[in-house]
């Protein structure tokens, strides 16, 4: 019978009792040298990155500290330390600052919690039912992503004029009739994004459950929920991050200023005569608007990376 001569892993210690009684040292294992083998331009590009990343918020932060509080002396490194751009555009009454930030909450927070539940419940259906034109329905979804929001605009204003003529709740100039065209934008990529990952989930669980009698409704509700947990926060901080920052379709519906939104507010102190007198407070308000993103990146950044990856891994 002949026999492998497997290699037999070496101890560090035996090497050094070996060098010390032959006088001998272990040749060290080679190291790449010259510019191929060097990492210096890796941390070079990490740090250009980094300034790029870094030059607006400084830009911000040093417009929005700056005593005269103008675009004409804002500057890149901050001069001085003020509060005033604050104060004033916290006591500005023509420019309801925090009527602003109360609509955007809202609106994302309401939006990104209807998409989430909206898209879950067709993932599910779409991943675990079996029914004539799940295909194309599908199909049908991921082409609806390719067509520019803009197209829709002028067919959503007229449908929603419309509404509001019998339901003035739901009409132009409300946020409820905002978040309800927000809810049909962001379907397809949600839909598919969370399919992908309701995929990793084994059918055996659901199979197990309607031995002992439960429902679909149930196996969604109380355990397929809790399994793609990380999927469902990645897709309420993209649509949440998405409707906090939207502009094009909020500037259309909302017409007057105590229900406009944040961005749609701060974009009317950059028209007009006063644009370079009000650019201190035009950035002291979008320094604070960046806090609840930048705090919810914070929180949920490991499920927004666990999410991502485990649904484009199946």
């Amino acid at each position: 019978m002949s026999t492998v001569n497997a290699p037999v892993p070496t101890d560090p210690r035996l090497d050094t009792r070996v060098e010390a009684e032959t006088g001998r040292s272990t040749p060290a294992s080679p190291r790449r040298s010259g510019l191929g083998g060097s990492v210096w331009w890796r941390h070079l590009l990490g740090l250009v990155a980094l300034a790029w990343a870094l030059f607006p918020i400084l830009f911000i932060w040093s417009a929005a500290t700056n005593p005269s509080g103008t675009l004409n002396t804002a500057s890149l490194w901050p001069s001085g330390f003020s509060t005033a751009n604050f104060e004033a555009l916290f006591s500005d009454s023509s420019r309801p600052f925090w009527s602003w930030y109360k609509n955007s909450m809202i609106i994302s927070f309401v939006g990104a919690i209807g998409a989430v539940f909206i898209g879950a419940c067709a993932a599910f259906a779409f991943s675990r039912l079996r029914f004539k034109g799940r295909r194309g329905g599908m199909m049908f979804l991921l082409l609806t992503t390719f067509f520019p929001a803009l197209l829709a605009i002028v067919a959503m204003y007229i449908i929603f004029a419309g509404i509001g003529d019998a339901l003035p709740s739901f009409g132009l100039n409300t946020l409820t009739g905002l978040i309800l065209a927000y809810l049909g934008g962001a379907l397809g990529a949600n839909v598919w994004l969370l399919k992908g990952y309701f995929d990793t989930v084994p059918r055996e669980l659901d199979e197990a459950a309607i031995v002992d009698g439960a429902s679909h409704v149930r196996i969604f509700f109380t355990m397929t929920l809790r399994l793609v947990m990380p999927i469902l926060v990645t897709v309420f901080m993209l649509v949440f991050v998405g409707l906090y920052g939207e502009f094009m379709l909020a500037s259309v519906f909302l017409t007057d200023v105590e229900t406009q939104t944040l961005g749609v507010g701060l974009y009317g102190m950059t028209l007009g005569n006063d644009a370079n007198t009000l650019f201190g407070r035009f950035t002291a308000g979008a320094l604070l608007g960046s806090i609840p993103v930048m705090l919810l990146y914070l929180a949920f950044q490991k499920q927004l990376v666990g999410g991502l990856t485990t649904g484009s891994v199946k």
